[in-house]
């Protein structure tokens, strides 16, 4: 069977050439954010990439086809698709076997950055371990594809909304490198400090890029977490958000959302209960994490 991938020109030629990428996710533009700031955020990411000296891949799967950067018709008619399945590694198959159309999550957008030969991926958050886990075993399948998918994963922590203790625990136990990109302290998404500490420090792209040659060369599965915090001007604090992101849990359980609807409804209750801050913070630190993945990227096509 031939694989359905379909590099664009922009980064077949960058591959070719050695020139660095960067794989970016599509469920921030379908799910993740309304139109039109979907595709201003979008067309703002690539250009962020751009302008650090990498060349962006937006993956999305389009009519059963995996495309590793998309067209400028292509990003605005998946910002304005309402028909589109959100894809982890469960679904992935199945969507491109029946010719669909979908957008990839952490998860989906790894696997297809691997095997479009993309070492380094920018994101805004990663799923992880939801609150109420000892019942639900709700667990994203973001940490066991970090466990085994050789791609460093930049984000700004895990979404806030989780149970941020428990998905460190996970990705220790699935031996997954957490780094603190300038920070000794794990980032909360849209503030820069959870009260964790983060496993591992490192101050440069130079040093990130080496360690992911080194396990490379070691052999070792799976790729990195690199948490990169928020910039300061642009955080909420952990003092203000908190009880925001307790509210909006408590109104998930009373109305009895459950399952894939929980995370939408809560990034939107909380979107309504900082007046459209949390998206604000959002944009910044998906543009500040474009930023340093593409520098990764450009230490990585150096060495």
């Amino acid at each position: 069977m031939t694989l359905p991938l379909h590099p664009s020109p922009e980064v077949a030629a960058a591959r070719a050439a050695g020139r660095p990428v960067v794989a970016l996710e599509s469920t921030i533009i379908t799910h993740g954010m309304p139109w039109p700031q979907n595709l201003e955020t979008a067309r703002a990411v690539e250009a962020e990439v751009r302008a650090a000296g990498a060349v962006p891949a937006t993956i999305a799967v389009i009519k059963g086809q995996i495309h590793a950067g998309l067209t400028e018709d292509q990003l605005s008619a998946l910002a304005q698709e309402k028909e589109v399945r959100k894809l982890s590694r469960a679904d992935l198959a199945a969507c491109l076997a029946a010719g669909e159309t979908g957008a990839t999550t952490v998860a989906a957008t790894m696997i297809c950055a691997h095997l479009a030969g993309i070492e380094v991926f920018a994101t805004g958050g990663i799923g992880g371990v939801h609150r109420g886990a000892d019942q639900s075993f709700d667990i994203s399948a973001d940490l066991h594809e970090l466990a085994q998918t050789p791609v460093t994963v930049v984000a700004a922590g895990a979404k806030a909304i989780l149970d941020l203790p428990k998905t460190l625990e996970v990705l220790e136990t699935l031996g997954v490198p957490v780094i603190g990109h300038g920070s000794g302290e794990f980032p909360a998404f849209w503030s820069r400090r959870s009260g964790l500490p983060a496993p591992l420090r490192m101050d440069s792209a130079a040093e990130i890029a080496q360690a992911h040659r080194m396990r490379a060369a070691l052999g070792l599965q799976g790729g990195q977490l690199v948490a990169n915090p928020i910039p300061g001007a642009d955080e909420i604090a952990r003092e203000e958000i908190d009880p925001i992101i307790a509210a909006a849990l408590s109104e998930a359980a009373r109305q009895g959302i459950t399952g894939k609807a929980v995370t939408p409804f809560l990034l939107q209750r909380i979107f309504e209960l900082t007046q459209g801050r949390s998206l604000t913070a959002n944009i910044a630190l998906v543009l500040n994490n474009a930023r340093l993945a593409a520098a990764i990227a450009r230490c990585l096509s150096e060495s």
